[in-house]
């Protein structure tokens, strides 16, 4: 079976959201467990096709789907169920359909009721070069709705309890007929009055006002790992909004950026820096004091250097992300041609010239002596 979610429902990387749903109808049609009489090989591949078509059919699943993988759609990245469980269906075939059709299940699958689940929550995180090498633990505060303290969460006013909803009689759902494109079909939707939590509350909490839930100014201590890259996003579960009346709390996802640092040059697990020397110092050698992510280290310039040489020190750069190991150090040597030369030090150039062999300009010569001249 196919990994990759694009060729999974037969369609190009380039497709549109109604290209998406046409080719997920087909399969859903096809390999819909009750449609294939419980075949669990038609089960697998029907939650592989609908976790394919939940990612590419939002725009920022497709997005992150594109950049880091599947690994990111099955909830080692992003996704607000968990892992495994990216969009938070548990793995109910009937909650999966109902995502698509609109329904519960379409083939006599019961939706599940119950508290929904917090919203997921987003927070910047600005790291230097040496905490995202090393890795760090950094502070982050987010402003979140959390558990009210005085209800606990479930909304009622200390000394009540929510009571079952007489409408739904408690499941969260109502039924009803409809039709589709697949024939006449048996869908529960969530009940209007409840909201589909099954409990109604009488008497609500002052504090959160029925909710469960009060909004709180958090910080979180965040395990930033070594070796994370501009861009990077740590998935921190359960601590986003708390959900209301007690369902499970969101995910944090943490966007991490690096800002740039003078010294250095990042290129992929490689670091890129430059010396800067002379012509006499390329030409004879020397030895000189560099920084490096580890402090200062002294660099031999081997005599006959070329300006734009690259010297590699091993093990000098970036940890590799959750690996053993790091990348090097490049040192890119460049030459400094002096612009300016006192009396004596032109002599000299002009000497070795001579003893080398090799034409120089004559004194004088250059383009602002001849504008002198042409006045005189």
């Amino acid at each position: 079976m196919p990994t990759d979610y694009y060729e999974l429902l037969g369609v190009s990387r380039s497709c549109t959201e109604d290209d998406l749903k046409r080719a997920y109808r087909k399969l859903a049609r096809q390999l819909h467990p009750d449609a294939n009489g419980g075949d669990e090989q038609s089960e697998a591949r029907f939650k592989e096709v609908t976790l394919a078509y939940e990612t590419l059919r939002d725009p920022e699943r497709r997005r992150r789907y594109d950049m880091f993988g599947p690994e990111v759609a099955r909830g080692q990245g992003a996704g607000p169920g968990g892992a495994g469980d990216p969009f938070g269906f548990g793995g109910n075939i009937g909650d999966i359909f109902e995502a698509f059709f609109g329904g519960s299940g379409g083939f006599g699958q019961p939706a599940r009721p119950g508290a929904r689940r917090g919203s997921d929550a987003e927070v910047l995180l600005q790291l230097t070069l040496e905490e995202a090498s090393f890795g760090a633990k950094r502070d982050v505060t987010v402003k979140l709705p959390v558990t009210c303290a005085t209800c606990g969460g479930n909304g009622a006013r200390p000394g009540t309890s929510p009571t079952s909803c007489p409408d739904c009689r408690g499941t969260g759902q109502v039924q009803r007929v409809r039709q589709s494109i697949l024939g006449q079909m048996l869908t529960q939707t969530p009940c209007g009055r409840c909201q589909g939590l099954g409990e109604v509350v009488s008497t609500p909490c002052a504090t959160c006002r029925g909710d469960g839930r009060t909004v709180e100014e958090r910080t979180l201590t965040v395990d930033v790992p070594a070796g994370v890259d501009d861009g990077a996003t740590l998935r921190v579960s359960g601590a986003g909004s708390a959900a209301p009346r007690g369902g499970a709390a969101g995910d944090l996802f943490v966007h991490l950026r690096v800002a740039p640092d003078h010294r250095f040059e990042r290129s992929g697990i490689d670091l890129v820096t430059e010396v800067h020397i002379s012509v006499a110092q390329a030409t004879l050698g020397t030895e000189l004091e560099i920084e490096t992510l580890d402090g200062t280290e002294e660099l031999a310039i081997p005599a006959g250097t070329q300006s734009d040489a690259i010297i590699r020190l091993g093990g000098r750069g970036i940890p590799r992300l959750r690996a053993r190991g790091r990348g090097d150090l490049l040192v890119r040597v460049v030459v400094d041609v002096p612009t300016r030369l006192g009396k004596e030090e032109e002599e000299l150039y002009r000497r070795l010239a001579a003893l080398r062999g090799e034409p120089v300009a004559a004194p004088d010569s250059g383009l602002f002596s001849k504008l002198r001249s042409s006045f005189h």
